[in-house]
């Protein structure tokens, strides 16, 4: 096949691509690549392979395509073609939760020597690292990548990149719980869709409406939110993009779960795991489990929302996200400080969870006040809990801290038969400082005082 005619193809492919007849469109761009001897043309037909496959969700496809189209970058001789190659498979480990894989590929393409393409890629480059960095919950780097990245667009008038990076800074600041940024940048790029975007693909909506309906869903503006997510997945079921589809049934179950719906959110749930399981989303099925564990908390099924959790802390630990791993035993339970500064704690029938002092705290050196008369001895000391036969295990989960600076973890405790808990929620008063500040560790007493909101996420 000629260089003419191989051109003629992939022209007919797009347009095929652009009308949605997708599975046409890989028919014509595969017949290409199994004909064509035109190096060029074959590298632009891979191209065209690994975006669609992106955009479909089919994400081993996608990196087999990448790998295949480095390879004839290589062939080519060419630092512009090769540049373009390692970025495709730099996204198309990031599609896979490969984040490590993903940082290492961009800086293969940053250390690249000055190609042409450099000015038009560096930004797209960045922002690929900055969404690894937040896959790893490496909150720093990823700013830093996503500032870059918007610095390349601002400098080049480069308004889909820009888009799209203010699309992931709305990702960004909702994980940081910055809930008012988090809906500033999808509002951005929803506006430079609305400025800019009329002749482009319709998914730059669709991705501004779904993290828009995510930022409203974390501000309570639940209404808000379920316009804008059923936006997002129409356009997603109109195009096949199978990726946002999940994501916004994810967003349609945390909207309902908010509202208290837990029969309607649970089937979403399972639709979203579902689709994030085929498409390989690992990090997608980590908040998938993550919702149907609050769920479960919901209804008081504890050893439902456990298994839920500890799923999800599997799949956290293989992809490497912090901020998933920490949330077991933090977000998922109840556990929240009231305006009268006393500690919130729900007693079900065999569990429950209390903060008490970590074991190298001065709290435990401190005499007891008469406002922690509540609170027996050996509920404070475990070594004292243990000898007098208490059962119960620790759950090991981040430590947190008190008003105070001291530090503060939570420790499971069942009762014991013949104990009867207390029915309802249980106000416990929070522990006041009990040492000096001229006794205290220096560096226990620079530490912020302890603001943890339950049930926000």
């Amino acid at each position: 096949m000629g260089q003419d005619q191989t051109k003629q193809q992939i022209e007919k492919g797009l347009q095929l691509y652009q009308s949605n007849q997708t599975e046409k469109a890989l028919q014509v761009w595969t017949k290409v690549l199994e004909k064509s001897s035109d190096l060029m043309g074959r590298f632009r037909v891979l191209g065209c392979l690994v975006t669609a496959h992106s955009e479909m969700g089919r994400y081993k496809e996608m990196l087999k395509f990448a790998v295949v189209q480095i390879d004839t970058a290589r062939e080519l001789e060419d630092a512009d073609f090769l540049l373009e190659s390692y970025l495709n498979l730099a996204r198309s480990n990031e599609k896979l939760c490969e984040f490590h894989k993903t940082i290492s590929y961009c800086k293969t393409c940053l250390g690249l020597p000055g190609t042409r393409a450099g000015a038009q890629l560096g930004g797209q480059v960045s922002l690929s690292m900055g969404n690894a960095f937040l896959g790893l919950s490496v909150f720093q780097k990823a700013l830093e990548s996503f500032e870059k990245a918007l610095r390349y667009a601002h400098n080049n008038d480069d308004a889909m990149l820009e888009c799209r990076v203010c699309c992931s800074l709305g990702s960004f600041y909702a994980q940081v719980k910055d809930y008012e940024k988090a809906l500033f940048f999808p509002c951005k790029a929803a506006e430079l869709v609305n400025n800019y975007g009329k002749g482009w693909s319709l998914k730059y909506r669709a991705m501004s409406q779904y993290h828009m309906a995510v930022a409203y869903r974390l501000l309570g503006r639940l209404g808000s939110a379920m316009e804008c997510c059923e936006e997002s997945m129409k356009i997603a079921l109109q195009h096949g993009d199978r990726p946002l589809q999940a994501l916004c049934l994810l967003c349609f179950a945390d909207i309902h779960r908010s509202r208290g719906d837990l029969e309607t959110a649970f089937p979403r749930y399972d639709s979203a795991m579902s689709i994030m399981t085929e498409i390989g989303n690992r990090l997608g099925q980590v908040q998938a489990l993550l919702g149907v564990a609050k769920c479960w908390v919901a209804r008081k099924a504890l050893d439902k929302a456990l298994d839920a959790i500890e799923r999800a802390q599997d799949l956290a630990e293989e992809v490497g996200n912090k901020e998933a791993r920490s949330q077991r035993g933090q977000d998922i339970f109840p556990r929240s400080i009231s305006k009268t500064g006393k500690w919130l704690r729900p007693e079900p029938t065999c569990t429950d969870f209390v903060l008490i002092p970590h074991w190298r705290s001065p709290l435990l050196r401190a005499p007891a006040e008469p406002a922690q008369a509540a609170l027996s001895e050996r509920e404070h000391l475990p070594q004292q809990r243990a000898a007098a036969g208490t059962a119960g295990a620790r759950c090991e989960v981040p430590r947190v801290r008190g008003g105070d600076g001291a530090l503060l973890r939570p420790v499971r405790r069942v009762h014991r038969r013949e104990e009867q808990p207390a029915a309802g929620p249980t106000l416990l008063p929070h522990l006041p400082p009990q040492v000096p500040a001229e006794q205290r560790d220096p560096e226990l007493s620079q530490l912020p005082p302890l603001i943890h909101e339950a049930w926000l996420c």
